[in-house]
């Protein structure tokens, strides 16, 4: 069946012209459909985080907390605990979201997100590594989480040479299993305190958010986000192979610099709320299975950001008292459901 073509009348002959025209509306059409119906879900999903749960805030004292005026409880509930919970969720998920699939487009493998080839691992260890060593907080925790990213992607990078994306993946798979190793070393050498706060380093939470980490992540996502919408422009091209971008003029530099602002990507949501299992790794196929196969990176973020707000607010009610942190859920839910897009053959790719 020869699918209806919008602007092209069938009673005579079509122009070329529009007919090729007809045919790229289709996919754009698809697209904003996508992304504007995640766009209502993270709406609904963050405002249910924000004003749903053990207590319940409703809209109208919402929109006066947030004018400035003090309701006893509500104010502080609001915005000490539930509204910088869920902006923490959203940013580090949207991020996480967004660098996987800017790993998984770029190298052409659905494997290859920055949980599987150890960037996440690497600012874990770094983090664990200032933790039980260094006895450092705060800033300085998030800086070592940060160098260690970087510092493990360069010599992942460094160690696949120039090799393909499969190459770079199989590196990194070996890389994320010593710094495992080393990760339990350091582990075994923590103190009680010390090991209750690598334990939540290694899980990935937002329960401890606070406005302070919220402005540093906000400020750091201002200056990645736009270099990321730059060199992101010839990514359509760069997903069909090294050789095929380069004669379409995309500079291999290019690639570099798009892998480099995902690790970027990843090291600041490390450092902020630890790496939070599986949303990197999910929110491309499942933004391309909405997508009819192609890349979107914005679709991925807020896939992303859906995600784990959706898996903190589960993690904070589903089990009676227990407040587990979000990278149980995601790690419980993540995985089947990556292999159920798999057995669906969903992960397919399109050219954009």
């Amino acid at each position: 069946m020869t699918e209806h073509l919008p602007g092209v009348d069938l009673g005579r002959r079509p122009d070329a012209g529009l007919v090729v025209d007809a045919a790229r509306r289709l996919p754009r059409r698809r697209r904003r459909t996508v992304v504007a119906g995640l766009a209502v879900l993270l709406v609904l999903t963050f405002s249910a985080r924000v004003l749903l749960g053990d207590f319940t805030i409703t809209v109208p004292d919402f929109i006066r907390i947030l004018s400035g005026e003090q309701i006893p409880g509500a104010t502080f509930i609001l915005m000490e605990s539930k509204l910088p919970r869920a902006l923490l969720a959203l940013l580090v998920g949207g991020s996480f979201g967004l660098a996987g699939a800017l790993f998984q487009s770029t190298l052409r493998n659905p494997l290859a997100s920055p949980d599987v080839i150890g960037v996440s691992m690497g600012a874990s260890a770094s983090a664990v590594f200032a933790i039980v060593v260094l006895d450092a907080e705060g800033v300085p925790l998030a800086g070592a989480a940060i160098v260690g990213a970087l510092a493990v992607a360069a010599l992942t990078r460094w160690v696949a040479g120039t090799g393909t994306g499969q190459s770079l993946v199989l590196v990194g798979v070996g890389v994320a299993t010593v710094l495992g190793s080393v990760i339990q070393y350091f582990f075994t050498r923590a103190d009680e305190w010390d090991a209750h706060l690598v334990l939540r380093w290694l899980t990935g939470s937002v329960a401890q958010a606070d406005w302070a980490t919220l402005r540093l992540l906000g400020a750091a996502l201002l200056v990645v986000l736009p270099a990321v919408a730059w060199v992101s422009r010839d990514m359509g091209a760069a997903e069909l192979g090294p050789d095929t971008a380069a004669a379409l003029g995309v500079a291999p530099r290019r690639t570099d610099l798009v892998l480099g602002l995902g690790v970027v990507l990843v090291a600041v949501g490390v450092a902020a709320a630890g790496p939070i299992a599986f949303v990197a790794f999910v929110s491309g196929p499942v933004s391309r299975a909405l997508d009819g196969g192609r890349t979107s990176l914005v679709a991925a973020a807020l896939v992303g950001a859906c995600l784990t707000i959706g898996a903190d607010y589960a993690a904070d009610y589903l089990v009676g008292d227990v407040n587990l942190p979000v990278g149980v859920v995601t790690g419980a839910v993540g995985a089947p459901f990556l292999l159920w897009l798999l057995a669906r053959d969903r992960t397919g790719r399109r050219a954009a």
